[in-house]
Parts: structure tokens; C-alpha cells; sequence
């Protein structure tokens, strides 16, 4: 999916949301534990619940590596239950030396090896420009680079002065000459609202993915002030507070109550700035 592609979904779902999917067994309703694969079947009613109201899911592979074999043929078969039309991304944050990342890339994008091809997977980019390229040889494939993140420990490093700028200021300067805007992102958390201005200087064009609305606290109109360009340019993800929603037999409701509040919100803040 190219960006003027994710554009159009936005413009016609009126929602620029994306959906974590971190299912943890033992948070799952009870319910659902009847089945043969509890984390796979909560997935597919959330999917079936929300789809119309989001334009991307991004499952964090951790909350299927966990389980071993069996969880990654979770995360295949939810890959597979996600509509065509919608945006993907493999929350992997990996990163490593060439030959490892092009795997790495392998794994996320070549449907035909690995069974799954999601549009996009986080990539560290501590490693430098070599540990990100081989992400970068897949048509119509975006890497999204960490830049700054919504973590507490995100002041160690990312927000430490280096020279003229801070550590995520050059990171987004010098990874934005690798790709163009069609194929890199960046990462830029919620709770980092008062960076956004600084952010879009740096990269005017590009997407973001935002997590850290809802549980984690960061602000949907604060992040839009400043986040907005003129192809919406943000992805913003949610996760606990739609898929925790509830813990009952009414849990994909619910989460699609909260989706929807989202989303509706989303389409003030679109029609606003005459995006929609």
C-alpha cells in the first residue's frame, strides 16, 4: 500500500486509527478459552467488530513470539483475517546487520517463504543505515524508523543533545535521506505531544505512527495540533483501552464502542482541516 493509497482509506473511513493487537492469554475473556486458539479467536471478533472503523492493525510480535511456534501461527492466520484494503504493521522493532535485517525483512514481507506480508514493520535504527536498507528492497514495503517514543526510559538516549540537535533529531534528518515518503515512517509517541511541531519541521511529509493515545494517557487533539499535514500524515494507534474494553461475552462491543469514540473524534479533527 502506497501513501496515496493509505490516504484514501482515511479520507473514506474518516479515521485515521490504527488497532494494537497484544492479546495476553490470561487478560482474554474467559470465554474464549473454550477454543483451541483463545488469542486467535479474540483477534478475529476484534477484527470483525472495528474494521470499518480503523485503516490499520499493528500486531507487537512479542505477544505471539511468546508462545513459541504456536504463536506465530497465530500472528499468520490474524494477518490473514485482516481485509485486504487495510494497512499492516508488524510491530517488530528489529534491526541489525545487513545480512540479519534482510531475514528479518524475509520474514515480515515474503508471504510465499513465511506465510505472512504485512505492509510495514518497525525497525530500530541504532544500527545505523545498513541495518535498515534491506527493509527498504521490498516494493511497495515501509519501514517505520523509532524516533522518539512514549517510553519513560525514552529520555535516556533519544532526547540527549548531540551537537546542534537532540539523538531523535538526527535520527529523522539522516534516515529521511534513505527512503523517500512513500516508504518510511517515523515513530513519535503520543505522550511527546509538545515535540510534534519540532517533528513535522524535520519531516513535513512524512507519516507517523503514534502510539501512546488512550491507556498510556497522550492527547488525540493535542498530537493532531501540530501532527496534521496535508495527507493526514498520522497514524494514530490504540490498543489496551479498545481491546480490554471488556473482559465479558460483550468484549468486541465494547471494543468497538471505543473505536468508535476514536473514530468520531478523528472525523472532526479530518473535517477541520479540510482533509475529508
Amino acid at each position: 500500500m502506497n501513501k496515496e493509497q493509505l490516504f484514501e482509506q482515511i479520507k473514506q473511513k474518516k479515521s485515521f486509527l490504527c488497532i494494537g493487537l497484544d492479546p495476553v492469554l490470561n487478560k482474554l475473556p474467559k470465554h474464549l478459552l473454550k477454543y483451541n486458539d483463545p488469542i486467535l479467536e479474540f483477534n478475529k471478533q476484534l477484527i470483525d467488530a472495528t474494521h470499518d472503523l480503523c485503516v490499520a492493525y499493528k500486531p507487537n510480535t512479542a505477544f505471539y513470539e511468546s508462545y513459541g511456534a504456536k504463536g506465530w501461527q497465530t500472528l499468520t492466520e490474524t494477518w490473514k483475517h485482516i481485509p485486504n484494503n487495510l494497512f499492516t504493521i508488524a510491530d517488530a522493532k528489529r534491526g541489525d546487520i545487513g545480512n540479519t535485517s534482510a531475514m528479518y525483512a524475509e520474514a515480515f514481507f515474503n508471504e510465499e517463504g513465511s506465510g505472512m506480508s504485512f505492509d510495514s514493520v518497525t525497525v530500530a535504527p541504532y544500527m545505523g543505515k545498513d541495518s535498515v536498507s534491506p527493509f527498504l528492497n521490498f516494493k511497495d514495503k515501509w519501514v517505520i524508523l523509532l524516533a522518539l517514543t512514549s517510553n519513560e526510559g525514552s529520555q535516556d538516549f533519544q532526547t540527549r543533545q548531540s551537537g546542534d540537535d537532540k539523538l531523535f533529531e538526527q535520527v529523522i534528518k539522516t534516515s529521511s535521506q534513505w527512503a523517500s515518503t512513500d516508504q518510511m515512517m517515523f515513530v513519535v509517541g503520543a505522550t511527546k505531544a509538545e515535540a510534534f511541531e519540532n517533528i513535522r519541521n524535520l519531516a513535513p511529509d512524512h507519516f507517523l505512527l503514534v502510539p501512546g493515545v488512550g491507556a498510556q494517557g497522550g492527547s488525540l487533539a493535542a498530537v493532531c495540533k501540530y501532527g496534521l499535514n496535508s495527507k493526514c500524515g498520522l497514524l494514530v494507534n490504540a490498543a489496551r483501552s479498545i481491546i480490554y474494553a471488556s473482559d465479558g461475552l460483550d468484549f468486541a462491543e465494547k471494543a468497538r464502542a471505543e473505536a468508535l469514540t476514536l473514530q468520531q473524534e478523528m472525523e472532526q479533527i479530518l473535517g477541520a482541516a479540510q482533509l475529508i
